[in-house]
Formats: C-alpha cells, sequence, structure tokens
C-alpha cells in the first residue's frame, strides 16, 4: 500500500493525512497560535510589560505565536508544524513553572486568562504535532520504499502518530488541571494582627502583620476599588476592618467591594498586596503600571 511498507508485518511509515483533513489541520493549528498569541499580547499590553524580564518572555512569545502561525498557515510545512508544536508546549511550560516555583521573581496565580491559554496551547500542540508527526501523501509515495531509523521517521512520520498525540495531550491536561487546582487563586490578605511599618530602601511603608507590603492603586477612589477579578488575583485586597499597630500615623476605614467584602483603607486608599511580594521587606509593586494603572507603595510619614 502507498506510503505503508513493512519488514517482518511492522510498519516502516505512518500513514499519511491527505486531503481537507491536512488542510483543517493546518488552518486549526495556526489559529491556536494567533489565539495563544493574541491572549499574551492582550496581558502584555494590560500591565505584563512593566514586570522586568517577565514583559520581555511575553513579547517574545507574541511574536513568535504569529511568526509561526503565519509559517504554517502558508507553508504547511511539518518542520513549522514541528516548530509551532514544540513553542506550545514551551510556553505550557513557562507557565507551570510561573505557578510552581516563579521565574524571574514572579510567581503567577490561577486566572481565566491564564487557564484559557494552557487549554490553548494544549490544543496548539496536539494539532500541530499531528501535522508534523504524518506525512503528505507526496512524501509518502517517494520515501515508501527507504530505510528506517531516525532519518525515516523524519521522512516518513512516525507509527500511529495519533494515539501518541492523545497521550502527551491527555498529560499535558491533567498536568495543567492539577497545577492551577493547587495554585492560589483571587483571595484577599487579612488585616488582623494590626498594620505596621517597615523601612525599605530608606522609605518607611506601611505593612500588614506579617511584614508584607501593602499598596494603593491610582484609579481608585477614597469610596472605591476598581481592582476586581483577575486584577484581584495579583493584587490580593486586604480584609477590613483593620487597626493601627503602636506609634503607627494615620487613619484607617473600610469600603465595600462589589462582592460586598469590607476592604481596609489608609488615609483613603484602599489597601493591597502583591503576589510577587514573596517575603516581608520586599515591593516589587511599586511604581508598576498595571491593570489599568499605576501602583504604589503605601508611604508613613511621622
Amino acid at each position: 500500500m502507498q506510503g505503508d511498507t513493512t519488514i517482518q508485518g511492522e510498519p516502516r511509515s505512518a500513514r499519511a493525512v491527505t486531503g481537507w483533513p491536512r488542510l483543517a489541520l493546518r488552518v486549526a493549528g495556526a489559529g491556536l497560535l494567533f489565539a495563544a498569541g493574541g491572549i499574551h499580547l492582550d496581558l502584555y499590553l494590560t500591565g505584563f510589560r512593566n514586570i522586568p524580564t517577565i514583559g520581555w518572555l511575553f513579547l517574545f512569545q507574541v511574536i513568535a505565536a504569529f511568526a509561526l502561525a503565519l509559517a504554517v498557515l502558508l507553508t504547511g510545512s511539518r518542520l513549522a508544524a514541528a516548530a509551532g508544536a514544540g513553542f506550545a508546549l514551551a510556553t505550557l511550560g513557562g507557565y507551570l513553572l510561573s505557578i510552581w516555583f516563579g521565574l524571574f521573581g514572579f510567581k503567577e496565580v490561577r486566572t481565566t486568562a491564564g487557564i484559557v491559554a494552557g487549554v490553548i496551547e494544549v490544543a496548539a500542540a496536539a494539532v500541530l504535532g499531528l501535522l508534523a508527526l504524518t506525512p503528505s501523501p507526496a512524501a509518502a509515495g517517494r520515501h515508501q520504499a527507504r530505510a528506517g531509523g531516525i532519518g525515516g521517521l523524519v521522512r516518513d512520520g512516525v507509527p500511529r502518530a495519533g494515539w501518541l498525540v492523545a497521550g502527551v495531550s491527555v498529560l499535558a491536561l491533567v498536568v495543567l488541571g492539577g497545577s492551577v487546582a493547587a495554585a492560589g487563586s483571587s483571595s484577599s490578605a487579612s488585616a488582623s494582627g494590626g498594620l505596621k511599618t517597615a523601612t525599605i530602601g530608606g522609605v518607611t511603608v506601611l505593612t500588614n502583620s506579617k511584614g508584607f507590603t501593602l499598596y494603593w492603586f491610582a484609579p481608585d477612589t477614597p469610596t472605591k476599588s476598581v481592582c476586581n477579578s483577575s486584577c484581584a488575583a495579583y493584587w490580593p485586597p486586604v480584609k477590613g476592618p483593620a487597626a493601627l499597630s503602636a506609634g503607627v500615623a494615620g487613619q484607617v476605614g473600610t469600603i465595600k467591594r462589589s462582592d460586598g467584602s469590607l476592604q481596609a483603607t489608609y488615609n483613603g486608599h484602599p489597601l493591597y498586596t502583591y503576589v510577587a511580594d514573596g517575603a516581608p521587606g520586599q515591593a516589587k509593586g511599586n511604581n508598576l503600571n498595571l491593570n489599568g494603572g499605576l501602583w504604589y507603595e503605601v508611604k508613613v510619614s511621622g
């Protein structure tokens, strides 16, 4: 049979994917790469560009995703498909590492955008992997009588490629699901124990009872927080009411958030912590332009 020689009953080449199914894989794979790049472009423009190192990685991901999508769509090359599949898995791996351990001082949390991007990356790797591992009809016909080995697999495709791709995809989805389930989500930081101060970079700033720096968001008003949903996942609101530790000057109060919970305020600013601050004494969120506005550490005078 054309494109399927055997030795002692074993297949020497993968069955070719022909006609419209191959075109469908090509279009779907390119579309999924465009979608993944689009999500990362939105995240980059809405704030990730201001995070050191992470911002440049996001920009690279966007450019690479769009370039590989065009290459797959315009050429249908198995090499381009393989590069796209590898890139999707590498991007997924970076996301998982940022959830598990953090990358370059930034630790990811569970967000809808992250979950959707992860699922799209698994789908892109599956579609493009199948396209890369199965030969076109012309390639299968040209190489039906050639020897096996690694060179043969590259030329003629991988036997049972569909099962291989399915297995890897299921494994990737299981790891993704378990990782995001165990990751921190949008939550609030408690103000219990009293708010105190610490000196960071020569500046006296307000902290929670555990010593984590507190921030205020420029677009907020004294009576309303505009940081909700995914914003609140990265900047957990401080639960109110709050009390100041002995010797700390200023006025504390509370506002009601959109979900009905109370958030602590200091001198008219709703208070937040930042997920990238992994230990007391850090202020990585200061002067960042994220989630639609500037963030500042809460300074305490006197």
